[in-house]
């Protein structure tokens, strides 16, 4: 059996798997050429959790990075009541691949303008069924423990079991009987799940259902039910994990953003100009960006790494879902204006991505969210500005222009090393070797007249 954060943290979560504002130096809008996307596999470990959820309605779509002996794989999930078979849903992982790179923070690049055409332009901003599995006589034994077996299903390749219990003691027993392992200090946070009167549900790998899909991966599983609360529970997931845990959290609703309500969000550092040599190694660039963040503010936030409107995107690190595959993850709101509409697109689906690393001591309560009435358009965008190739002899304006290059190349170097820590004088050096000399050369004497007929 895997060790319990593999087994009791399906979404490395936690669930029970047994502003740099200053840095900003442009008025860019949202447009540019997109180069590249920090997706989720920058990060090690990283899980995945899609919430869908309009009034008390909720999907959630659990993807997990189990590897390993699929025999060994165990999850275990608080839930606030019993769930049906027909609530329980198998699906593809590229529809949440698909979504994490629709959302993925983004490197775009501009490419200055002529100086001698350019006078001044205003730039204005963009607003921006199986049948259910028979009884066993597990019954039995569960009731002698005080725990009731309330629904058995095989969905896909998984065994699912709905479990209700009288007192912790008697959970953790019964599932220690059946193979599950339990660490220490799990019983007073179970016994909290159990006093708010939620359920437990409980899968495993039904290995013969698994061999007939043919993949070495486990599908995602889906759970749809009613709610009031609009939560993630994650507390049984760090009891016994090994450091701080990953998580990006995709959330689907109708009005707006999302955030947590329980915990701070905050925006990460967006919009700000970069050195060139960052095309080659955004990926070192990112995480180092978000291993900064979350050192500087002691691993308490949760961050806002993307929110839009699903129907359209500036830049694009990938299409928009179609209202087929939003219809999969829940968006269950979108009727037949949606369907006819052009292009397919989504109607009415506002997407907030935020990006969070745990631990149980930084993150001690599950998380609570909140859907706000905002929708204004925010990324994680960073921008490399390409310098024009002409020459400084041809106007007084492009002679202005390439003055002013040298304090443009170190106020970006000095926005690298503030969003990453990196050393300046390091991040000097490379910018030289890509071209972005902090030596401004001398400007060529012209005369006047030289300037008139272009030879």
């Amino acid at each position: 059996m895997q060790s319990l954060n593999r087994i009791m943290g399906i979404f490395s979560l936690g669930l029970m798997l047994v502003g740099i504002a200053s840095l900003v130096t442009t008025a860019d809008a949202f447009c540019g050429f997109y180069v590249a996307k920090a997706d989720t596999k920058l990060f090690n470990k990283a899980s995945k959790v899609v919430i869908a959820r309009h009034d008390n309605k909720t999907v959630i779509t659990m993807a997990n990075d189990y590897e390993g002996d699929p025999n060994e794989f165990a999850m275990v999930i608080p839930v606030p009541t019993v769930l049906d078979r027909d609530q329980i849903h198998v699906t593809e992982p590229a529809i949440i691949d698909h979504l994490d790179a629709y959302t993925a923070p983004r490197l775009v690049e501009y490419f200055d303008s002529d100086p001698c055409l350019i006078v001044m332009e205003d730039r204005i901003a963009l607003q921006t069924m199986p049948t259910p599995a028979a009884r066993s006589n597990d019954e039995r034994g569960a009731a002698a423990l005080g725990v009731t077996i309330e629904a058995q299903y095989t969905v896909g390749e998984y065994d699912i079991l709905i479990l209700s219990a009288q007192e912790s003691s008697g959970l953790e027993t019964w599932l220690i009987q059946n193979g599950y392992k339990i660490p220490d200090g799990a019983s007073p946070v179970i016994g909290s799940y159990l006093n708010k009167g939620m359920k437990f549900f409980v899968a495993k790998v039904n290995l013969k259902e698994h061999s007939k899909q043919g993949t070495t991966y486990l599908r995602p599983l889906q759970i749809a039910f009613e709610s009031d609360h609009f939560m993630l529970p994650i507390r049984l997931g760090t009891i016994n994990a090994n450091g701080p845990q990953e998580l990006f959290i995709f959330t689907l609703t109708r009005n707006g953003r999302v955030e947590t309500a329980n915990y701070q969000t905050q925006k990460l550092p967006s919009d700000v100009a970069i050195p060139l040599f960052v095309k080659g190694e955004f990926g070192d660039f990112y995480r180092a960006l978000f291993d900064h963040q979350v050192d500087k503010d002691r691993m308490k936030n949760v961050y806002l790494e993307y929110a839009w409107d699903m129907g359209w995107c500036d830049p694009c690190a990938a299409d928009p879902l179609s209202v087929a595959e939003l219809r999969e993850l829940g968006v269950f709101w979108q009727g037949e204006i949606a369907n006819r509409g052009s292009k397919n697109l989504a109607r009415d689906v506002f997407v907030t991505r935020l990006h969070v690393r745990y631990t149980a001591d930084t993150f001690p309560n599950d998380f609570q969210f909140r859907e706000t009435t905002d929708r204004s358009n925010f990324q994680g965008r960073y921008i490399l500005r390409h310098t024009w190739k002409g020459e400084r002899s041809q106007c007084e304006a492009a002679e202005q222009y390439f003055s002013g290059l040298p304090q443009r190349f170190e106020t970006e170097a000095q926005n690298l090393a503030s969003l990453t820590g990196w050393g300046i004088s390091k991040i000097r050096e490379k910018m030289a070797s890509n071209g972005q000399s902090f030596e401004e050369k001398p400007a060529k004497k012209v005369k006047w007249y030289q300037r008139l007929w272009k030879k």
